[in-house]
């Protein structure tokens, strides 16, 4: 351990963490694929959405959904700009995206994902790096019900498929909130290490 107490006070103000169903919850820190993948998205929605009504924001912002529920996602979307404050967002996003850590996969796929839902947000990504998948939630009648879970196979899954299975491949979905966006796999797991 270093004992540089200025390195020390650095590292501690860089720690992150949530509040989660009032339980204060540390984040692992963010490893490199996780970072470009985080990155990817953002970069596709924030093209998108230049000029337009709503607002990509990148990880590293707390959405303040209840006194209990001080989340940092990965990406969101939000179209209501009178919720951005200068120390975050406060009320509902119409997107968040998580991209699964193996320490925090957990809490993304069950409390995380649950908060989500009870404070309204529209559409839920959770995004497995070691799966190279992406799982869209869309909020209908106050509950998350799984839309589709789409996969980027390997070159040497897609060796083992079938000519009609290949064909049968999702590689591009929508993003629910806007028509005319394509989201492409290739774009989201591009460049990963």
């Amino acid at each position: 351990m270093n004992s540089n107490l200025a390195y020390q006070d650095d590292a501690w103000k860089k720690r992150r963490e949530e509040l989660i169903d009032g339980e204060v919850v540390m984040m692992s820190p963010a490893a490199t694929n996780h970072t470009f993948t985080a990155s990817n998205i953002y970069y596709l929605f924030a093209h998108y959405l230049r000029g337009k009504k709503c607002t990509p924001i990148a990880d590293g912002t707390t959405v303040y959904l209840t006194d209990k529920d001080h989340l940092v996602p990965d990406f969101m979307v939000v179209c209501d700009r009178d919720k951005i404050k200068r120390n975050g967002v406060h009320g509902t996003p119409d997107l968040v995206v998580e991209v699964l850590s193996p320490s925090t996969a957990k809490n993304d796929r069950s409390h995380k994902k649950d908060a989500y839902e009870r404070s309204g947000v529209p559409e839920y990504w959770i995004v497995d790096l070691s799966n190279r998948s992406v799982e869209v939630y869309l909020l209908e009648d106050g509950r998350y019900k799984l839309d589709n879970i789409y996969i980027l196979y390997s070159a040497e899954e897609l060796e083992d498929m079938t000519d009609e299975e290949k064909t049968a491949l999702v590689t591009e979905f929508k993003c629910h909130l806007y028509d005319d966006l394509i989201i492409r796999l290739d774009d989201i797991f591009y460049d990963l290490i």
